[in-house]
């Protein structure tokens, strides 16, 4: 979402919470389509170049407390006011650092300097919640393709913003890199930042993956632990090497080892666990 630097008038919504839902209503609003979020114990606020949707914020924290097992109650109170101050935005944007992630990524949003270092750098927009490298399933995921991507191929399935991918291609840049998502929005995002960050070895599709997708070296599926079982056989049956499992919860992670089981996969190669999160690779 662009800013209109004519504009004056700003729209902050502020979430009463319980401090233990910061995250989950965080991911929420960036979901709604905030510019950015600041936090303070017990209130979120998020700021909107124009007049937000009450309804799809309600039902994007009401997602959101679902995905993180929060009760209803971890969210008391939402106000919408308007802030006659555009200054903010470049205070926000100050406050936003390069991410080192592993040994080898450094996360920065478009505008940062980065200092030369051996990291291979990834830009992305901060304003885009899951897959800006400050959210643990993310970081979880760069670690694991850190450490176990060194084939020839690599597919990325929910691409989201492409990060994953665009961390595979700049490890093996003459590797054969493909990313797909169901969401034909996030597949534009994607594009887009692959551009930014001068990536053209990645090939990306809008739609999800399937038995006659092109098997890989490494498959990387940062989702939801339901559909993470959903699609469990397609994912094992085009996987080579490696496949690495995020966006599961730590209190969901025996149902996920269960469900490999099921599939004939006796015993995950490693756990990684980060907060809440995890991270399975088979």
């Amino acid at each position: 979402m662009t800013p209109n630097p004519a504009n004056k008038i700003w729209f902050a919504v502020d979430v009463s919470i319980d401090p233990t839902a910061s995250e989950a209503v965080e991911y929420a609003l960036m979901e709604a389509g905030a510019l950015g979020t600041e936090t303070n114990h017990n209130k979120v606020t998020a700021y909107f170049n124009s007049s937000p949707d009450r309804a799809q914020i309600r039902s994007e924290l009401n997602d959101a407390l679902e995905i993180y097992s929060l009760p209803s109650s971890a969210v008391t109170e939402m106000n919408v006011r308007e802030v006659i101050d555009q200054d903010w935005l470049a205070e926000w944007k100050k406050s936003w650092q390069p991410v080192p992630v592993g040994k080898r990524f450094i996360i920065a949003p478009p505008w940062s300097n980065v200092p030369e270092s051996n990291r291979i750098v990834i830009r992305i927009e901060p304003g885009m919640a899951f897959g800006t490298g400050t959210h643990e399933t993310t970081r979880l995921c760069l670690q694991a393709i850190e450490k176990y991507f060194d084939g020839s191929s690599f597919l990325d399935v929910g691409t989201g913003t492409g990060i994953l991918a665009m961390a595979a291609a700049k490890l093996n840049p003459n590797a054969r890199i493909e990313a797909c998502d169901t969401d034909e929005e996030a597949v534009v995002i994607a594009i887009e930042n692959a551009r930014l960050n001068d990536v053209t070895n990645i090939t990306f599709r809008t739609g999800s993956i399937d038995y006659i997708q092109p098997s890989a070296d490494c498959v990387c599926a940062n989702l939801t632990t339901d559909i993470i079982i959903e699609l469990l056989p397609q994912l094992i049956a085009t996987t080579c090497g490696r496949l690495i499992l995020s966006g599961i919860l730590t209190s969901q992670t025996d149902s996920v080892v269960d469900a490999l089981r099921m599939q004939g996969i006796s015993q995950p190669v490693e756990i990684q666990l980060d907060g809440e999160w995890a991270c399975i690779i088979v």
